[in-house]
């Protein structure tokens, strides 16, 4: 069948990569794509907000699959635009309805979801403009430290943990008066800071069963140690060692099937990736967020690792057979290392040529384009993150050395990464 795959970063070229192995893909469109994908489809100058723009290429195209990337389209409601046109009755569209998009789109939205359906997570208050100086009131009298979280999409970085209460007020304020996120932050969700390891589990569901593809841990704090500010995503590594035995068996039955029983319970319209957000107190989990897509750049380390066909996987879902459908895991370990711009997640900036990132690598390393622009031999910057530097090892330590190895043959000005990716798993 044709496909259509909406998005233009690092997760979209390993989604593209993936999507192009299958007997099932005929042809791979991408909108609008990047040069790492147009080695494995037709780029198409296309928006993924554009829906009336993307009807009609899927009409032209014969398109039978569309799958999202990006979030924003789902919150927007491309699943529902698409699936209201009668000419595709027959089209599998990879994404939640708009309304179950709103577990990612709105905290406060996710918050209540959770509570009524008894799955863990931090206690929370919400606040809006209505209510400013009772939530300045809570935030003074509650224990450090504090988290705020833009109650919108913020590209993820709207959200503070506040070592002191001074911090925490002024971060409220600035969300709240100051529209510091826009739109986002009229709501600011306020929640008990956990202490724990964070990871990502990634589910494939059709909202009424379900697939467990590889878990990940991600690293969103631009400095070595997890220090300084939040981006979009440092790097990445699979599997996450305490995720299994008891701590999954945890994570199915207090977590997982609760949230599949809930978008059925609710009537939630859910074909798609859900991504649990998820953080290990004490050997127990609690949800720190849902995404309804799947994450960047833990995508880059999942779809290496996912060793069954995803167009078969997709195509199961739609036909209501998930729970007569295995998943294949391959047992190496995966790593990835983003490599980003100067500056970033402040300001950057873009056009720096880059060296080396089209050159032959080893056969355990793929190199997936995220933040780039112009031609093989022409390749320049053009984002906070540039690519993502991922290889397979026979555990943690071996797979970030190599992707750090293969780190040394590339370059522009001002090239950042961390090279301390999965360190807590590191010998």
């Amino acid at each position: 069948m044709n496909i259509l795959l909406l998005g233009s970063g690092g997760r979209e070229h390993a989604l593209a990569w993936k999507i192009k192995q299958s007997a099932r893909c005929s042809q791979l469109f991408i909108a609008p794509g990047n040069p790492g994908t147009a080695g494995f489809g037709k780029n198409i100058p296309m928006a993924v907000g554009d829906f009336e723009a993307i009807a009609l290429f899927c009409k032209q195209h014969h398109i039978g699959m569309v799958v999202v990337g990006p979030e924003d389209p789902l919150v927007n409601g491309i699943y529902d635009y698409l699936k209201a046109d009668p000419a595709f009755s027959g089209l599998i569209v990879v994404g939640p309805s708009a309304e179950a998009a709103k577990l990612e789109g709105s905290k406060a939205f996710a918050k209540a979801f959770m509570d009524r359906q008894g799955i863990p997570t931090a206690d929370y208050r919400e606040f809006t403009k209505e209510n400013y100086d009772e939530g300045m009131a809570y935030l003074k009298a509650h224990p450090l430290p504090i988290v705020l979280k833009a109650d919108g999409l913020a590209a993820g970085k709207g959200v503070v943990i506040a070592q002191t209460h001074e911090e925490a007020l002024s971060n409220f304020a600035e969300m709240i008066v100051s529209a510091r996120f826009g739109a986002a932050s009229e709501r600011v969700v306020v929640e008990q800071f956990l202490e724990g390891v964070e990871m990502s589990v990634f589910a494939l569901t059709n909202g009424s069963q379900y697939v467990l593809l590889p878990e990940a841990k991600d690293y969103k704090r631009i400095g070595e140690g997890d220090t300084g500010p939040n981006t979009g995503g440092m790097g990445a590594v699979s599997p996450v060692p305490f995720a299994q035995g008891i701590f999954m068996d945890k994570v199915i039955e207090r977590v997982v099937r609760p949230t599949i029983a809930g978008l059925e319970k609710e009537g939630l319209v859910y074909h798609g990736f859900v991504f649990f957000g998820l953080i290990n107190v004490g050997g127990d989990p609690y949800v720190i967020e849902y995404n309804c897509r799947m994450g960047d750049p833990e995508t880059e380390v999942v779809m290496p690792r996912l060793k069954s066909d995803i167009v078969q996987l997709f195509k199961a879902m739609d036909d209501g057979k998930l729970d007569e459908t295995e998943v294949e895991i391959d047992p190496r370990a995966a790593s990835t290392v983003v490599l980003v711009s100067g500056g970033y997640p402040g300001n950057f900036e873009k056009g720096k040529q880059i060296k080396g990132l089209d050159a032959p690598v080893s056969s355990d390393t793929i190199v997936f384009y995220a933040g780039i622009t112009g031609a093989e031999g022409d390749l320049r910057t053009n984002g906070g993150r540039v690519a993502a530097i991922t290889s397979y090892g026979k555990d943690i330590n071996e797979a970030v050395e190599k992707s750090l190895d293969a780190i040394k043959s590339i370059g522009y000005e001002h090239m950042n990464f961390r090279k301390d990716i999965g360190f807590e798993f590191r010998n």
